[in-house]
């Protein structure tokens, strides 16, 4: 895990901001403001479903 490539969206500012790396075989996301704090880990079919959800709406309030 240590060769992962983390990136932080450009809209993000200084709070709550999440950072990820994609790897071969799952999405790795961390805190930016806690990066030793732990990795949250899917793989990349769940990955796809969730950014499906988030294009479709489905998490919108």
């Amino acid at each position: 895990m240590n060769n992962l490539k983390w990136r932080k969206s450009r809209r993000s500012g200084t709070n709550n901001c999440v950072e990820l790396a994609i790897g071969e075989s799952a999405t790795h996301i961390r805190d930016t403001k806690d990066r030793g704090g732990g990795t949250l880990r899917v793989n990349q079919r769940a990955w796809a479903g969730f950014l499906g959800g988030v294009k479709a709406g489905r998490f919108d309030r």
